[in-house]
Order: structure tokens, then C-alpha cells, then sequence
């Protein structure tokens, strides 16, 4: 299996040799991040994941990670955790989305009141504080 994607400018370009472990993201930081309700976060191993041109721009969002962006256009395109294994990739930025269906929430408990995606899927928590 074999996905592309990138960001608005076409800048940042990435494939990825995996197929995504997907969930929708409810906690405050991803909102923030992404300036929408939630965001759609696609994780797979870091080492299947290869930059075609400009790999993206680095920002520390947490104590707990990084924000990868486009440096031209300011696409959102990474959350990589220290320490982890994985990356995640932003669903929209892939060219082929419509496949990439969120199997669960993460941050339920910060879900929007009026966000009615993914109300049918399992929750988890979230246990890290900023």
C-alpha cells in the first residue's frame, strides 16, 4: 500500500508505505493547532514515512511534541510524540482521504457539544496534562 499527500502549496510532499491507524482527536491542543473542532490524526510508523522534496517545518507544541507545517503555506502536516515510534500524518492532507476512516475518539472528553462526528465510535480519554 502506497499513499501520497502534502500540503496546500504543494511544498511539503510525503508518501507512506503503510495503511494508518486513524482516530479523531477532540483535545484542546489539536484544536489549537489545526484552528477546527477536531483534528484527524493518521499514525503510522515514522520509518514508512518519506518526504518527496522539503520535509516540514518543526514547531514544540507540548512538552509532550512536535507540529510539523509547510514553511510556505503553514499546513498543518505532523504530530510526532518524543519517544514514539509512530508519526501522525493530518487526514486531509492526503491526496486519497475518502478511505481513511477514523476508527475511534481520542479526548472524548473534550469533544465540542455541538461535533457530532464519530459519536458512534469507541472514546478514550486523554491522560496527559500540559
Amino acid at each position: 500500500m502506497l499513499r501520497r499527500g502534502g500540503c496546500l502549496c504543494g511544498t511539503v510532499r510525503y508518501s507512506v508505505r503503510q495503511e494508518p491507524r486513524v482516530h479523531y482527536c477532540h483535545c484542546e491542543m489539536c484544536r489549537r493547532a489545526t484552528g477546527s473542532a477536531f483534528a484527524v490524526l493518521c499514525w503510522v510508523e515514522r520509518q514508512t514515512v518519506s518526504w518527496e522534496a522539503e520535509a516540514p517545518a518543526l514547531r514544540r507544541s507540548s512538552p509532550l511534541a512536535s507540529r510539523g507545517f509547510c514553511p510556505q503555506c503553514g499546513t498543518p502536516l505532523t504530530l510526532d510524540y518524543d519517544g514514539s515510534s509512530e508519526i501522525a500524518l493530518h487526514g486531509g492532507t492526503f491526496d486519497e482521504p475518502n478511505s481513511l476512516r477514523p476508527g475511534y475518539n481520542y479526548g472524548a472528553e473534550r469533544r465540542l457539544d455541538w461535533v457530532c462526528a464519530g459519536t458512534d465510535l469507541p472514546n478514550h480519554v486523554i491522560t496527559e496534562r500540559w
